[in-house]
């Protein structure tokens, strides 16, 4: 008989009955890790059943052993147990449906409450806390049991027992509202609840349309917070636009269309198949390459058979300087002339000219033509130097917006009239005004 170790209860039954057992304690301390132990006590277990029946016995239930079910795979025979889960669960007066899982793949698994951890030791008990408590937050109700101490708890407190034997960890679930620390579950539980037909009466009547352009602005929103380098107003803001998604994910899946799963399953496969430098065959040693792949696979998945296909598939909605960037470097992949200085310095002249001449012969709709064909040339020179267009002019919008405000305190702290200012007088405040803001 093989134990895998004898510091549990059940070795001092053997002891009491006079049952002789080899313990395997010694592999623990050979094992660098979880992993490692699981495979070292299966492959220590086989070489011993080599032309002999062995027994190995677990604490639990052989389902709860990683090394007993590599053995079970490779024909061993399995004789039932009562579960370490089940145990526990018992032990904190649980009933009905909860999570059990081993301390050594809790980091691993999707966990839900009502919770039992079992396989808690001296070694892993201070991870297991962080763990939980930064799923579940400090003061979720929890239990300690080793032995026969059971103790309840808030979770932060876990870490200061001392376990030695079978000990575990039971996380008690607690109503919505009463939560510290929240779930990707219960947020999605929440909209479904103000979505429901006694929910909010806003809430339960948006519709797709209703709510477009509110994705469009809690974009911009983070969008600003990460130009401020706020972290408390991005704290807000990605919540807000994770919101958007999950209600058009909920909207379109009260009609039976596809569901909050579905969105999950979509962004996490097309993660996969636009990464094959990571999860396939492809390679990239730089962000430039890993682009291409990304832009490979894209067209792939999309059914895009011509370049023509990727410029018409950009979104109209999208701000007409940032969808001129994406339009003309797609242009470029597909063979259009590539951005340089050369061919900015010569369409730039003949576009100029065009724009000139429609202005001076008073045409309004030919001057408004060309001068989109002017900006669409400012854009491909952004292109040459690297910059994205958007955010150089968002930058230099706000500069201009700063340094006016400062030009105008400057002129009304002198008493004088900002549309009655001589040359020199506007030439000396705006020198003030820059002197005062960045660059």
């Amino acid at each position: 008989m093989l134990l895998r170790t004898a510091e549990i209860p059940s070795a001092r039954t053997l002891d009491d009955e006079n049952i002789a057992y080899t313990p395997l304690d010694f592999i623990y301390e050979r094992s660098r890790n979880y992993d490692t132990l699981t495979r070292n006590l299966a492959r220590e277990v086989r070489a011993r059943a080599k032309g002999r029946n062995v027994c190995y016995c677990v604490d639990g239930d052989a389902s709860e052993d990683a090394a007993a079910q590599l053995l079970i795979a490779r024909g061993a025979r399995a004789v039932g147990g009562r579960s370490k889960g089940a145990y526990f669960a018992e032990r904190a007066a649980l009933h009905g449906e909860y999570t059990a899982v081993s301390a050594f793949s809790v980091g691993e698994r999707s966990l839900a409450l009502p919770l039992v951890v079992y396989d808690v030791t001296a070694d892993n008990l201070s991870d297991i806390k962080l763990i939980l408590a930064e799923k579940y937050g400090d003061e979720a109700p929890a239990m300690y049991i080793c032995g026969e101490k059971s103790s309840p708890m808030s979770l932060f407190e876990v870490d200061r027992e001392h376990p030695a034997g079978l000990c575990g960890i039971v996380v008690f679930d607690v109503p919505l509202l009463e939560k510290k620390v929240f779930s990707f579950e219960d947020f999605i539980a929440i909209l479904r609840r103000l979505r429901a037909p006694d929910g909010c009466p806003w809430d339960k009547v948006q519709t797709h349309e209703s709510i477009r352009i509110n994705a469009i602005e809690e974009a911009y929103e983070l969008v600003d917070a990460i130009d401020r380098k706020d972290p408390a107003r991005m704290l807000e803001e990605t919540g807000d636009v994770l919101m958007q998604a999950a209600f058009h994910a909920l909207i379109e899946e009260e009609k039976g269309g596809f569901s909050v799963a579905d969105m999950l399953t979509a962004v996490s496969e097309k993660l996969i198949t636009r990464h094959t430098h990571i999860f396939g065959k492809d390679r990239a040693q730089d962000a430039e390459s890993a682009l291409s792949v990304w832009d490979k696979n894209k067209m792939k998945e999309k059914g895009q058979k011509t370049y023509a296909d990727a410029v018409n598939d950009v979104p109209e909605v999208f701000p007409a300087l940032l969808r001129a960037q994406k339009i003309a470097k797609r242009m470029e992949k597909g063979g259009w002339d590539a951005a340089t200085f050369e061919n900015f310095e010569r369409k730039f002249r003949e576009e100029y000219e065009e724009l000139l001449a429609a202005f001076r012969a008073g045409d309004k709709a030919a001057t408004m033509e060309e001068l989109g064909d002017v900006l669409f040339c400012v854009v491909e020179l952004g292109r040459c130097v690297g910059a994205d267009c958007e955010m150089a002019l968002l930058d230099t919008v706000k500069k201009c917006a700063a340094r006016y405000t400062a030009y105008e305190k400057f002129v009304l702290a002198d008493g004088k009239d900002v549309h009655a200012l001589t040359e020199a007088e506007k030439e000396e405040y705006y020198r003030r005004a820059k002197d005062v803001t960045p660059d």
